[in-house]
């Protein structure tokens, strides 16, 4: 299944001339997409008209810059819109996100052709801006804070996005409560660190409280997803909230980076192994069918052979449902930068395999095991040659799967579905991240 940046990158390279109007690529992560969203939301209400980008005659690249690959991404995009505009197919072409905002002088004596380096739109307590929505009519991703409540040494988002600050509680109530009426299914909250969420304005942790007001509210709205949260800033408030109630996904996407000890406090974490063990098991035994999702950073400074060992040997105990692993990347202006031992990348790579490894064979286990199990799935759309014995085939996703970054259901039906549908489904197959089920 293509991401929405790749049918973007294709429609673009198979456009005509330009004829008029903004269209955008956004690169990076959800929160990236809401400022995209944010950007032609203002566009539009400035009078611009907004278009598919490959009809665009401005066209706006929207940005990521967290880690050395996002960076390339981005400035390969950034080349392939320059030739298009070479060609004549676009006039204009506006460079905007993270890579404008942290080496905005540095691009413009780069490519000389691009028309205007922006930056990043910044959040606003009170405000609840409109946006033009690029995710489909049935999902989509609400942002309650901005930046990080944390200074972990490997990153540079504090640097790049400023101070921590969370919108107000009625202002995000406000937009959930719009996006319900016009029958959203899905809402994802993001942010950084959702779990700081509170912590600037209401000087408490406020993401529980938030969550039971959604809850409240909310009518056409069936699953509240959580995404990004900081292990550190979790209460057990949260985790008996998420237990509670049915609309929030038992699902948690909290990037823990690490376990051994050495490593947490040089990552400055603000986390110990024994803390970190404790929160895990909290939340099994809050939400035993729950999914967890987590993330790792392998080859950072000083990171020994025994640090990665227990590492590892942690991954296998604690059987993640979904990890991703990434390589550490020197950031500039980052504590870590400048720490002594850098790792070779030969041996970050060798570690990086390794988990993987180990990961693809307990994620094969789990995915077995919900063979026989019915899911409550959310019909994305039909899969075109998926006629199977008079059966349609629909792909979807169950509440254990976040939009472009985990699996997908596909689903035979005799019945006709549509995309934002809620559909019982019997798993019938697994695959190494996706699964196949018929529609009961």
């Amino acid at each position: 299944m293509k991401t929405t940046v790749d049918f973007q990158k294709e429609r673009l390279k198979n456009a005509g001339t330009a004829v008029g109007g903004i269209g955008v690529i956004n690169l990076g992560c959800a929160r990236n997409l809401v400022d995209a969203q944010m950007m032609l939301g203002r566009l539009k209400k400035n009078g611009h008209r907004i278009v598919e980008v490959d009809q665009a005659e401005v066209v706006i690249v929207n940005t990521c810059s967290f880690i050395e690959d996002a960076r390339q991404e981005s400035v390969d995009t950034i080349l392939d819109v320059i030739e298009l505009k070479k060609q004549g197919k676009i006039q204009r072409i506006v460079v905007a996100g993270c890579l404008a905002q942290r080496y905005g002088m540095e691009l413009a004596k780069e490519f000389k052709e691009v028309d205007a380096f922006v930056g990043t739109p910044t959040l606003n307590r009170q405000d609840n801006p409109a946006q033009i929505q690029l995710t489909p009519r049935h999902f989509a991703y609400v942002k309650i804070c901005e930046s990080c409540f944390n200074a972990c040494s490997f990153c540079a988002i504090p640097k790049i996005k400023g101070k921590f600050i969370s919108r107000t509680m009625e202002s995000i109530v406000k937009q959930v409560q719009v996006l319900d009426a016009k029958g959203v299914k899905e809402i994802n909250i993001i942010g950084q660190d959702i779990t700081a969420y509170g912590m600037d304005i209401y000087r408490r942790k406020a993401l529980a409280e938030l969550l039971k007001e959604l809850v409240k509210v909310t009518k056409n709205i069936g699953w509240i997803r959580l995404l990004y949260a900081f292990p550190a800033h979790v209460t057990d408030e949260l985790i008996e909230t998420i237990a509670a109630q049915e609309k929030i996904c038992s699902y948690i996407d909290m990037p823990l980076q690490h376990i051994s000890d050495h490593i947490l406090k040089e990552q400055n974490r603000n986390i110990t192994t024994a803390q970190t063990f404790d929160l895990m098991h909290k939340i099994r035994q809050a939400i035993p069918q729950g999914f967890l999702r987590t993330t790792y950073i392998v080859g950072l400074p000083g990171e020994t052979e025994e640090d990665f060992q227990q590492l590892r040997d942690f991954n296998r105990q604690m059987r993640f449902e979904r990890v991703g692993v990434f390589i550490y990347s020197k950031e500039e202006g980052t504590a870590a930068a400048t720490m002594p031992g850098q790792v070779p990348e030969k041996i970050k790579k060798q570690r990086l395999d390794l988990l993987m490894r180990d990961q693809q064979e307990i994620s094969k286990e789990i995915q077995q095991s919900l063979v026989g199990r019915k899911l409550k799935v959310l019909i994305e759309e039909e899969e075109k040659n998926g006629d199977f014995a008079t059966k349609v085939t629909y792909i979807g996703r169950s509440q254990y799967d976040a939009p472009d970054v985990d699996g997908l259901v596909y689903v035979r039906s005799s019945k006709v579905l549509k995309p934002g549908d809620f559909v019982d489904v019997s798993i019938t197959d697994a695959y190494e991240y996706d699964l196949a089920g018929i529609a009961l």
